[in-house]
């Protein structure tokens, strides 16, 4: 599967666009200022995504990637 296609079955499943989830992870602590926080770790974001969005290990990878800086 593609990057593309996981951030694609991501916002199908849940409603929230990549951009979406960096706002609302930003509500979380996990980015300030538009940077993600140098402290965060990728299981603070994929265990966030499980929980809140009931998210595959792999599809959280994904957003873990993005907040990381990966868009293609």
């Amino acid at each position: 599967m593609s990057f593309q296609a996981y951030l694609t079955n991501i916002e199908t499943k849940t409603g929230k666009s990549p951009e979406e989830l960096v706002k609302l992870a930003g509500e979380k602590g996990f980015f300030q200022e538009g940077e993600l926080v140098k402290t965060v770790k990728a299981t603070d974001v994929i265990n966030w995504l499980k929980e809140e969005f009931d998210l595959g290990h792999g599809h959280c990878n994904a957003v873990w990637a993005y907040f990381k800086g990966k868009r293609d």
